[in-house]
């Protein structure tokens, strides 16, 4: 009678322990995917990040550019004038 008991307990400590590992398992899915998440999230960021920089850089290569080839510079807002056409 006592070794049906000890294989009963046994069995039950061992389903327990299995349990537990799949709940421990489970748990480290959800974080890899929290992180997945934030990386493909971060990763956006970055490219966008990189294309304003591009964009500014680029700005202000055409800027240097036209001014060291050509002599342009940007006009002054205060010596602009505006002309209004007639239909």
């Amino acid at each position: 009678m006592t070794s049906g008991a000890h294989w009963i307990v046994l069995g039950a400590v061992l389903l327990a322990g299995v349990v537990a590992l799949n709940v421990a398992v489970l748990q480290m899915n959800l974080r890899v995917d929290s992180l997945g998440s934030q990386r493909t999230k971060l990763r956006a960021e970055n490219a966008a990040l990189a294309s304003q920089i591009s964009s500014a850089a680029a700005n202000a290569r055409i800027q240097s550019q036209a001014a060291r080839d050509y002599g342009l510079v940007p006009a002054d807002p205060s010596e602009t004038t505006y002309i209004q056409l007639g239909r």
